[in-house]
């Protein structure tokens, strides 16, 4: 039997979540930033100039998520809108599908996933308690969104989930802005195969720049789990001329890379989509990581971000 109002008081809260959002934009307008520590270092929330309930996460000055709140199928970050891509690709358009996300930043792309694919079911472990409170009280979620938030480290989250319960997994840890070393490991990838159903699908955002060690690392992990790898970046990435992302999809099926391949290509900044022999030739031979030997990713340079 439904609770009497339920239906009415899921809408009187989005009314509410939304009034608070607005009054926040207005004084995002005049320049007002929200700041507030959390575990991880210094958040902060930055208004953007051209979309009237978008803001910016960032912590210790790190861009983190992009998040329009009246359009949350709008993805502005380059690796982001590759994540999405994938998303898109994971099964039929509008199909509901059981997502993991590690690590939550401004749950940017678990808003993408509920409102291109309503009825899915997700799950976001993300460490930082403070930044989930600070997110969850400027930021509000859908009410009516089957997202479910757990305030814990990424890998004993997933341990926490049982056997082939996913559809598609997640991983975008930052700590200090480099990928915690538990999560880069070949024993770690073995409890994300675990959690996956048969034919899901597996992605990573990483972060690396020149000589590319621990991006080809990576790969060559990636790929004592998975049978099936592709890896989409900015040419400039691959080329080893800057550091940047790059997204890392596994599985034991093979991707849709036609399609992939086109839409990456056709983005505003566009990317490029290696896999196969190609991908092989890229890693060179990097040995796999295993959590006996493995490091955090590589800190960024000082311009990363400017």
């Amino acid at each position: 039997m439904a609770r009497r109002g339920a239906a009415g008081g899921a809408v009187d809260r989005k009314k509410r979540a939304d009034r608070r959002t607005d009054r926040k934009a207005a004084r995002g307008s005049e320049g007002g930033n929200v700041c507030e520590p959390v575990d991880g270092g210094l958040a902060e929330l930055v208004p953007d100039r051209e979309r009237r309930r978008a803001w910016t996460l960032t912590i210790d000055g790190a861009p983190q998520s992009h998040v329009d709140l009246d359009d949350p199928a709008y993805l502005s970050f380059e690796y982001q809108r590759r994540i999405g891509h994938i998303a898109d690709l994971a099964a039929p358009a509008g199909q509901p599908l059981h997502v993991v996300h590690l690590g939550g930043g401004a749950f940017t792309l678990a808003r993408y996933i509920a409102a291109t694919r309503p009825r899915s079911t997700q799950q976001i472990v993300e460490v930082d308690a403070a930044l989930v409170q600070l997110v969850r009280r400027e930021l509000p979620l859908d009410p009516q969104a089957r997202i479910r938030v757990r305030a814990t480290d990424a890998r004993a989250g997933l341990g926490k989930i049982q056997d082939g319960w996913a559809d598609l997994i997640i991983a975008d840890v930052f700590s200090g802005a480099r990928t915690p070393a538990h999560l880069t490991s070949t024993e770690f990838l073995a409890e994300v195969r675990r959690v996956l159903k048969p034919g899901g699908s597996y992605v990573a955002n990483l972060a690396d720049g020149p000589p590319l060690a621990h991006l080809r690392g990576q790969i060559a992990t990636a790929a004592t789990v998975f049978p099936e790898l592709a890896l989409a970046a900015d040419p400039t990435v691959f080329r080893g001329r800057r550091f940047g992302n790059a997204v890392l999809l596994a599985s034991d099926v093979a991707p849709k890379i036609a399609e992939l391949t086109r839409r990456v290509a056709t983005d505003p900044h566009p990317g490029r989509v290696e896999h196969g022999r190609a991908l092989a030739d890229f890693t060179g031979g990097a040995a796999a990581v295993h959590d006996s030997d493995a490091r955090p990713s590589p800190p960024p340079p000082a311009s990363a971000f400017d």
